[in-house]
């Protein structure tokens, strides 16, 4: 591909001190069902745009909701073979109503290599991307930075060869996965479909070569440091965001006493659903859980509760809206997060910033997100019997619960609310883009709402990199 002219001169860049920025987001997913980068994606583009900068989004199936905050959402289809695939609804294949499409390269490839068993998303989006941003620069539109949302393909190289500064955010690397897929295998046939599927190798050399890595955590910046590879210097601490004008208390709102509210999938084992099922089969009647889920027969959460005879105590949702999700939060007397692992820990962020205490497991940033709001109990991980002691407890004293809602909501509210975080992400943008033009030798100061002072943002971060 031809190298396309990216980005103006200090001369002719428009960009005086304090000037907003033009920003181009890219992310391979973009719902917020389908995980916590559709979250971040959204809200992380609200804020930024509030702030004055000018946001583009290109993104991937599925597609995010509704965004008239940015300046133009464009969306980059594939025909989600890999997804087929797994479902086995191989009849699909062929799209329609245009069948040749198959034979696109990009097409081709993603149908070959979810054929092959690997996951061909991350890089397919990457060149669609690429590409898009190529013709973008080439007919005149500038971008001081792209920000990529843990793709990480190779494509993400070829966007900063065309001129720009590139940063991603990783919430937790794929390792991560890999390690808890190596886990659950059964078969050495199920442990090297395992190593081939995630594109692990790909991901850490490319977020080796970008300009600034963002993270949420110092349990997510220690595992990236590790396999990844990458100094500690390059990875920028800014932590994730809650909705707070959504995800708040409500003094009308009573509080069920015998209901406890978990959000997660109980097909992920690094969210720990089976371990609350059980401590679920060890807590007396009436208390009962509520899981926020897929409601499917498969169910692993419902065979299990089945099994373990509290079936009649567990009820699971399906998918819910988030006003539904936050009616919950504030209905329910205590949110469990069982997890295993966590790069963030978005649901323990939320039920606090709604004011529900909460129980989690003390893995991954879970200590550190929890510790830094003081809204709940830590139990150790993979202890059915301790998780279901530090519940009963804890339903059987509302006076702790009361403190422990309160002052979360407070401190969830300082340390995490979204203008916080997309502030601190402006300035270490400011930063990002005065070394990639300083490497270049076109040295220019750009400041933002937080500059000069970004890293200031970066110092009242409430965790580490250490």
């Amino acid at each position: 591909m031809p190298r396309a002219q990216s980005n103006r001169s200090d001369e002719d860049s428009g960009l005086p001190p304090g000037s907003p920025l033009r920003i181009c987001f890219v992310a391979y997913r973009g719902n917020m069902h389908c995980g916590g980068q559709g979250v971040y994606l959204w809200f992380l583009a609200r804020e930024l745009a509030r702030l004055g900068h000018q946001v583009d989004v290109l993104v991937g199936p599925p597609y995010p909701d509704a965004m008239p905050f940015v300046n133009r959402v464009t969306a980059l289809p594939n025909e989600q073979f890999w997804g087929k695939w797994f479902l086995k609804e191989r009849r699909h294949f062929i799209p329609q109503p245009r069948p040749l499409r198959i034979f696109e390269p990009l097409n081709f490839y993603e149908l070959a290599a979810s054929y092959l068993g690997f996951l061909p998303e991350p890089l397919a989006f990457s060149l669609r991307a690429l590409r898009e941003v190529a013709n973008r620069l080439r007919t005149g539109t500038h971008y001081d930075i792209v920000h990529d949302v843990q793709c990480l393909g190779y494509g993400i190289l070829g966007i900063r060869k065309l001129g720009v500064p590139v940063v991603t955010t990783v919430h937790h690397p794929l390792t991560v996965d890999r390690r808890a897929s190596f886990a659950r295998d059964e078969s050495l046939r199920a442990a090297i479909g395992t190593m081939t599927f995630y594109p692990v190798a790909m991901q850490g050399f490319v977020a080796r070569r970008l300009d600034g890595l963002f993270t949420s955590s110092a349990e997510s910046a220690r595992v990236i440091r590790q396999d990844f590879r990458i100094p500690r210097e390059r990875i920028r601490m800014v932590a994730n965001g809650v909705d707070t004008e959504l995800f708040q208390p409500s003094p009308g709102v009573e509080r069920d006493a015998n209901e406890i509210l978990c959000v997660g999938r109980a097909s992920d084992p690094n969210k720990g659903i089976g371990n609350l099922i059980e401590a679920l089969a060890r807590l007396p009647h009436p208390l009962r859980l509520t899981l926020v889920d897929d409601d499917h027969p498969d169910s692993p959460a419902r065979k299990l509760a089945a099994r373990l005879g509290c079936a009649d105590r567990l009820q699971i949702t399906g998918r819910i809206d988030n006003g539904e999700l936050v009616r919950r939060y504030r209905r329910a007397s205590l949110v469990v997060v069982p997890s295993r692992y966590e790069g963030f820990g978005l649901p323990a962020v939320e039920a606090m910033a709604c004011g529900t205490p909460v129980v989690a497991c003390a893995a991954g940033a879970l200590t550190e997100v929890v510790g830094a709001a003081g809204g709940g109990v830590l139990v150790p991980p993979d202890e059915p019997d301790a998780l279901a002691s530090a519940i009963a407890d804890l339903m059987a004293r509302p006076e702790i619960r009361s403190m422990l809602g309160k002052r979360g909501s407070v401190r969830v509210n300082e340390a995490f609310a979204w203008p916080r975080v997309a502030r601190a992400t402006a300035g270490a943008y400011a930063e990002i883009i005065e070394d990639f033009r300083t490497r270049l030798g076109r040295p220019a100061r750009i400041t933002t709402s937080d500059s000069p002072g970004s890293s200031r943002a970066m110092r009242s971060s409430p965790f580490s990199v250490d």
